[in-house]
């Protein structure tokens, strides 16, 4: 697939930066932290030809603007909505993945009339646990030690030793080459910060400090999906089952062996359970 040239958006004073193709039924994809557009973009080709889809780099991330200001979760769904008005779009099916879940049901609390379906991977807010990695960005001196390991010499290091244990037969699977993509963006000062503060706004030592299942109720009033790996080290599966049971209706899908990227572990089964979800609910709402 060809890369897209994204376009950009001038929202509240910074540019934000996304990607629209297509025409028909609207889906918002939205990344997680240290994520960007790019995740989803092989998603365009199996997608755009009866949808239009909208790949954004949130603020802080990618190529968008990295502010100073409010990382929470609330202003995420603020600049999405302010993305949608500029696009003229009223509806969408919301695809957020870890962050980008949590953006996506904070986005639905706030505009539910404005949602036509949820899909939520690997998605954050849905129970305590995270990782480690993640919860020693709320320690003290967190933007030191980052500013360090992050910084051009060691980057460059770690490059070299990943391409001598390629030669030797290593081969990363997509939980590194993500993490590693999205790491490898914090050699400079503003994106640690943005990171920092994206971070911070929703976990703790402890591990995740905003939880949605006060506002699941037994029940949500679109169709939704969820989808996460079996292996995924970064937030347990077992959110998953905890919100089936909750939400009886919702469809399920687990992803054997993948990891904290499901749409990248296995992007062909993420593209066809995802387009058979969206087809089956658009059909449900016709006939409703």
């Amino acid at each position: 697939m060809a890369r897209m040239t994204p376009q950009t958006v001038v929202l509240h004073g910074h540019e934000l930066s996304y990607v629209d193709s297509g025409s028909g039924p609207v889906v918002l994809f939205i990344h997680g932290i240290l994520g960007s557009q790019r995740q989803f973009e092989h998603l365009i080709d199996t997608m755009d030809d009866d949808h239009r889809v909208v790949l954004p780099d949130l603020f802080g991330h990618g190529d968008s603007a990295k502010p100073l200001g409010d990382y929470s979760l609330s202003a995420h769904a603020a600049a999405m909505r302010d993305l949608l008005d500029h696009l003229g779009v009223d509806r969408v099916t919301l695809v957020g993945h870890s962050l980008g879940g949590g953006i996506a049901m904070q986005f639905f609390y706030l505009f539910p009339e404005r949602v036509e379906r949820l899909v939520l991977v690997s998605s954050g807010g849905l129970g305590r646990e995270v990782s480690l990695l993640l919860r020693a960005a709320a320690l003290p001196g967190a933007d030191q030690v980052l500013g360090v390991v992050a910084s051009g010499p060691v980057l460059s290091g770690i490059e070299a030793l990943g391409r001598r244990a390629s030669r030797l037969g290593w081969r990363p699977g997509a939980d590194v080459g993500a993490i590693w993509k999205g790491f490898s963006s914090l050699e400079d000062r503003e994106s640690r910060r943005a990171f920092l503060k994206t971070t911070r706004a929703v976990i703790d030592i402890g591990g995740q400090s905003i939880s949605a299942h006060d506002h699941l109720e037994g029940s949500l009033p679109v169709p939704t999906m969820i989808v996460w790996g079996s292996k995924d080290h970064m937030i347990p599966a077992s959110h998953a089952l905890s919100v089936e049971k909750e939400l009886p209706d919702c469809r399920v899908e687990i992803f054997e062996g993948a990891g904290h990227f499901p749409h990248l572990d296995d992007p062909e089964r993420f593209a066809r359970v995802l387009r058979e979800f969206v087809d089956e609910a658009g059909s449900a709402d016709v006939q409703d």
